[in-house]
């Protein structure tokens, strides 16, 4: 996918966890397999194959780039390009009309959990 195309979506849990991460600012790989685990990442298991395949799809895909920044000769750090914030901000708006929906059809009540 080129940087001016829009994105297959739904995107995956693994590119969600990363994209998602991501938009807190500049984080190494580690760090993003973290985020990703904890219930407010989405509570997605990421192995490091998982990432990094992910991140190097994301790459090319042009929504994330190395971000040059260094405390550690092994540590890459990644950031959202510009492309990147946009294709979140396109995910976030599908899962928010899917959370509506469900709310109307009172499957999650509101503000809560089903």
């Amino acid at each position: 996918m080129a940087a001016d195309t829009a994105p297959a979506s739904p995107l995956s849990p693994a590119v969600f966890a990363i994209l998602f991460s991501l938009a807190e600012g500049e984080k190494h790989g580690y760090q993003m397999m973290k985020d990703a685990r904890s219930p407010e990442g989405g509570g997605v298991r990421l192995g490091p194959g998982t990432l990094y395949g992910s991140i190097d799809r994301m790459m090319r895909d042009g929504l994330v780039e190395e971000s040059g920044k260094s405390d550690d000769e092994r540590r890459r750090y990644y950031r959202l390009t510009r492309h990147g914030h946009s294709v979140l901000a396109v995910e976030l708006q599908r899962l928010d009309a899917a959370v509506k929906s469900a709310r109307r059809m009172g499957l999650i009540r509101a503000g809560g959990r089903a």
